[in-house]
């Protein structure tokens, strides 16, 4: 079971980091990972995330295939939400906070953006933490 957590964790953190660059980064284009330089460097700081983030994926692919089918499915929800959760909490603890290095959306509110991003990724956090604890109440100890 532990590369079910571990696998689904990653699993979690790629595809919340993907969402992340897909909707904010690509889609309203409210933000870069740099925001701090120049049109072609934003870009390619994006394109360096999505790789990194492709490879947590890939990584986390190659766990759950090869982890055991042990588990249910609230266990890997429970890790994927718990990943999903804690890389956008540091992710905005870190780069919104203190680092400064981008906004969810620059400009006049964006504090209240950065709150509600953090937010979110309190109750990814909570959902998942509920669901991996619901499993293993339930699993018998031997």
């Amino acid at each position: 079971m532990r590369k079910t957590l571990i696998g689904a964790f990653l699993f979690g953190i790629g595809m919340i980091g993907m969402l992340d660059g897909i909707i904010f980064h690509q889609i309203l284009q409210w933000h870069s990972v740099n925001m701090h330089a120049d049109r072609f460097h934003q870009i390619m700081s994006d394109g360096f995330f999505h790789l990194f983030v492709t490879g947590i994926i890939f990584i986390s692919g190659i766990l759950l295939w090869r982890g055991n089918s042990i588990g249910t499915s609230k266990y890997f929800w429970g890790s994927f939400f718990l990943g999903a959760g804690t890389f956008n909490l540091i992710e905005g603890i870190v780069n919104h906070h203190l680092l400064q290095i981008h906004h969810v959306k620059p400009g006049p509110g964006q504090l209240l953006y950065d709150v509600f991003y953090d937010g979110f990724a309190l109750v990814l956090i909570i959902i998942g933490w509920l669901l991996v604890r619901r499993v293993k109440t339930n699993v018998p100890s031997s």
